[in-house]
């Protein structure tokens, strides 16, 4: 992982002025970070609104759940096949259906119909981790073209496939015995920081 120059999280690209976003969660643990998100974005007074057509009976998750609720953050009970309606009702959807662990979950329901869609929205895509229907290590094999990845921990082996605009990395609180474990070099996460910007690629 290089070191790279701090940015601010929220992303500048998406000003409060235009604060709607969609978060579109899968049934695993990818789908739970997108949970988490969209109650952090709503802290930072986002507007985010939530798709999760598919939800994990883990208490956890279910916790995740009753948290967004409790904020009301409003939940989706279907997601627009029409694209223009996406485009016009959102500024950025949060890409969390997929991620490390969902190989071969693509192909499946409800995903493959949220991929389809999520091909051909207009507007920013945000993946959290892996962007949905890629390998973890290939990178890219027909699914999603994020603007913006965020990786969690550490960058995975497919990032370096990624095409898109910026790409940050989540990973301050990653153990000492982890990043030793596997030759990790995280960036420097300067203050409070939780989130740094990696260099754009070339």
């Amino acid at each position: 992982v290089p070191t790279c120059s701090p940015q601010a999280f929220p992303l500048p690209s998406l000003p409060r002025k235009q604060p709607t976003v969609l978060v579109v969660c899968g049934p695993a643990q990818n789908g739970a970070i997108g949970l988490v998100c969209a109650r952090h974005l709503r802290i930072f007074d986002y507007e985010p609104t939530i798709f999760y057509p598919k939800r994990s009976p883990d208490p956890l998750y279910r916790d995740f759940t009753t948290q967004c609720e409790k904020m009301d953050i409003p939940f989706l009970s279907y997601l627009p096949t029409e694209v223009q309606l996406i485009n016009d009702a959102y500024n950025a959807v949060v890409d969390a259906v997929l991620g490390a662990e969902a190989e071969g979950s693509e192909g499946r329901e409800p995903c493959a119909a949220i991929l389809a869609t999520l091909k051909h929205v207009r507007i920013p895509i945000v993946s959290l981790d892996v962007p949905s229907g890629w390998d973890v290590e290939a990178g890219s094999s027909g699914g999603i073209s994020p603007d913006v990845l965020v990786s969690l921990s550490a960058p995975k082996q497919c990032a370096r496939h990624f095409l898109g605009r910026q790409h940050f990395v989540a990973g301050r609180f990653l153990p000492y015995d982890l990043q030793k474990k596997f030759e990790l070099n995280p960036p420097e996460y300067p203050g409070t920081e939780c989130v740094v910007a990696l260099a754009a690629p070339r």
